[in-house]
């Protein structure tokens, strides 16, 4: 968008003059090392994202609508309590937080609900909602109603411009990924994810840069997910990746900020603060993601490997290890509980 920095300017920008969320190199190293050692396994991947039963398994037009879908009512799962959260069941097994949202979208999608279908969803009412989304808790999905706000508008646009599918966005951008996000973010209002900090307008994009980064994942660098510049999109900057990243001594918060965040502080949307520790979190997994690339390109220097040092670098990203540090968060969530999660209630992530 015009006049905003992008992630990654915003993330470098903020981290700079952030008084209250700070890089720890040491704890960026830890994190690298680790990533490092799971790429050399060879899993580390673009392929890691159709390993999860609930992601699609085709890499169609089908698939890539279900991902824009998903993409548009990924946000705030959180709850008030970890030991009490919006839960589905699906095929025995019980899911919570995005899983929830993919296990209810595949569950409405197995009842005969074309809730993948831009025709049916531009319309769709609220009781329909309720009945997709149903919570088998006591704990009812948040801010449905802003769900279905957000995907009656999408599938509005997509209807209207694009013949009812995601994957004419798609084509228009031309295999770009930053063309393809600032379709998103002119297309679709709900993805634009953008705060005024230090006299800057930032961008974040955490849900319009998941989209792409599933889109990819979900066709896995092919067809519909084939783009140039991939390595281009960042992580997605969310509540659970800080937390993650302040556990591996990545990032450390000021006193008085974890104080906050230790009362259960609901922060407001765009607020300082909450842009610092989202914004610093950025740019915390682009120098993760540098070291990386370092690691590859010295080990493939110093052993004479046939695969130039750029063609592998390029196999590590951003997207990979935001993926890699979300799967590890949820992994060891009882681990990582001591350290609290920044609550904020808004569309955004």
């Amino acid at each position: 968008m015009e006049g905003v920095l992008s992630p990654r300017d915003a993330g470098r920008f903020i981290s700079e003059t952030s008084k209250d969320v700070f890089i720890e190199d040491g704890g960026v190293q830890k994190v690298a090392n680790k990533i490092y050692e799971k790429s050399r396994t060879g899993e580390f991947n673009v392929k890691m994202w159709r390993k999860h039963e609930l992601n699609p398994q085709t890499m169609d037009e089908d698939a890539v609508n279900w991902v824009f879908v998903s993409a548009v009512l990924n946000f705030s799962f959180w709850s008030e309590k970890e030991s009490n959260r919006f839960t589905v069941q699906y095929k025995d097994k019980s899911h919570t937080g995005y899983w929830a949202l993919c296990a209810a979208m595949n569950r409405a999608l197995d009842e005969g609900n074309k809730i993948t279908t831009a025709s049916y969803y531009s319309t769709v009412t609220m009781d329909q909602m309720k009945q997709m989304f149903r919570s088998d808790s006591e704990i009812e999905m948040p801010l449905l109603e802003e769900r279905q706000r957000v995907l009656v508008e999408a599938g509005g646009v997509l209807m209207k411009k694009y013949q009812g599918s995601f994957a004419n966005v798609i084509r228009e951008a031309d295999k770009s990924a930053q063309s393809l996000l600032r379709l998103v973010l002119q297309e679709f209002p709900s993805f634009r994810d953008v705060a005024d900090y230090g006299g800057k307008k930032v961008g974040l994009y955490k849900r319009a840069q998941i989209l792409i980064g599933d889109i990819w994942g979900c066709c896995e660098g092919q067809g519909l997910g084939e783009f140039t510049d991939i390595n281009t999109i960042t992580m997605f900057a969310d509540y659970r990746i800080p937390q993650a990243l302040v556990y591996f001594g990545a990032l450390r918060y000021s006193d008085s900020l974890m104080e906050k965040l230790k009362q259960c502080h609901l922060f407001k949307s765009g607020e300082k603060l909450e842009v610092e520790i989202r914004g610093v979190s950025l740019w915390a997994c682009e120098l993760i993601r540098d070291s990386i690339a370092a690691k590859i390109s010295a080990e493939i220097s110093s052993t004479g490997q046939e695969k130039k040092p750029e063609e592998k670098v390029a196999e590590v990203n951003a997207i990979l290890v935001d993926h890699y540090l979300w799967d590890l968060r949820r992994e060891m969530a009882d681990e990582m509980s001591p350290i609290p999660f920044h609550r904020c209630r808004g569309i955004y992530y």
